[in-house]
């Protein structure tokens, strides 16, 4: 279910700096105690279906071009009518898209993702992926509502802090960690008041870019990679996991991952998650690359940063470079390997990084 932002609490956020929480005055464009830029909030992508949507009354049969009857069903061949949430796409900008897909084995989607976008490429991007925990109830609503309250708040920022690059850092890290508060408040909001055993939860992975500076965190097992065309790529988040822990005592990559306990997460979003502050990183954009956030129904089948790197590039140049359909593409390879787990893959492509300046966007 979605946790829709209201006009009267975006009102009340605009009257609030995002970098620093100070009081400002509407029309202003720039904080008077951090410098932070009040700029508008972008245009929000298509949002998707949170569930399957209401069957028309003689609405077509996908496989059979039979009808579907009032409960969902084809009348003439049986097959269910397909769940919009099993598989949508967003695409804010031309040079940003994302894919989102239920993958083979699972009865439903409980991945989910929220981006958002300037129209001017290699500009300003953000990247949202979170991924319920499929032994948790209510997973795929608590993932779609705090992958939307992330994108939400991490949407308006336009953070430059007191222009100078340590200061800029400092505010978009305040802004990420505030989007994880958000999105877990998110996760708290879709859960039950008399829920027993496992309470909705969920990973999170955040990307955020502007112009040269690209920061990631995580909460869970969701990833963010900078991939460029030339240079070595980058795995930008670290795992809360059992098999990082291996990994970081020595285990083989290859064997921490593929091992018993594997996906055992050691933190995540919800009322029974321990601190969920993300472990962040950030770097400088140099030179021409892809940007991609992604859940573990992708990775678990090309982990290590350069065998992804090569995967998107060799899919990339197979799709003309088109992001939308470079994404599908990454999704369409998870099912092929097997699909065992739900799939998101977001990218953003970076030709020629803007700059940083103040008030650019």
């Amino acid at each position: 279910m979605d946790v829709p932002v209201t006009e009267s609490e975006l009102e009340a956020a605009a009257l609030v700096c995002p970098s620093c929480q100070a009081s400002v005055t509407t029309g202003e464009q720039f904080c008077e105690a951090c410098g932070a830029s009040l700029g508008a909030e972008p245009p929000a992508a298509a949002e998707p279906p949170a569930a399957a949507e209401p069957v028309a009354a003689g609405e077509a049969c996908a496989s059979c071009g039979g009808r579907y009857a009032a409960d969902g069903y084809c009348e003439n061949c049986g097959a269910r009518k397909p769940n919009p949430r099993d598989h949508f796409t967003e695409q804010p900008a031309s040079w940003v898209a994302g894919v989102c897909d239920k993958g083979i084995r699972h009865a439903r989607n409980e991945d989910a993702m929220a981006l958002a976008a300037d129209d001017v490429p290699g500009s300003r991007v953000v990247l949202v992926v979170c991924d319920g925990v499929t032994s948790a109830i209510d997973s795929d609503i608590a993932s779609l509502a705090a992958a939307r309250a992330a994108r939400d708040v991490l949407g308006v920022s336009r953070a430059q802090g007191l222009g100078i690059e340590s200061s800029r850092l400092s505010a978009m890290t305040a802004r990420l960690n505030a989007a994880a508060d958000a999105a877990n408040d998110a996760v708290t909001a879709a859960t039950p008041a008399d829920v027993a055993g496992n309470p909705p939860s969920c990973t999170f992975v955040a990307a955020v870019a502007e112009g040269t500076l690209l920061l990631a965190g995580s909460v869970g097992d969701s990833r963010a990679y900078w991939l460029p065309d030339d240079g070595q790529p980058l795995m930008l988040t670290t795992d809360d996991s059992f098999a990082a822990e291996q990994i970081a005592a020595g285990v083989p990559r290859h064997e921490a991952e593929h091992g018993p306990q594997a996906h055992a997460i050691t933190r995540w979003l919800g009322v029974d998650g321990p601190e969920h502050t993300p472990r962040s990183t950030s770097i400088e954009i140099t030179g021409a690359g892809w940007l991609l956030a992604c859940s573990d129904g992708l990775w678990n089948y090309c982990s290590e940063p350069t065998d992804i790197a090569d995967l998107v590039r060799r899919t990339a140049a197979d799709h003309g470079g088109d992001p939308l359909a470079t994404a599908e593409a990454l999704v369409a390879f998870a099912n092929d390997q097997g699909g065992q787990d739900n799939i998101t893959a977001a990218l953003a492509r970076f030709d020629t990084p803007t700059t940083n300046e103040k008030g650019a966007d």
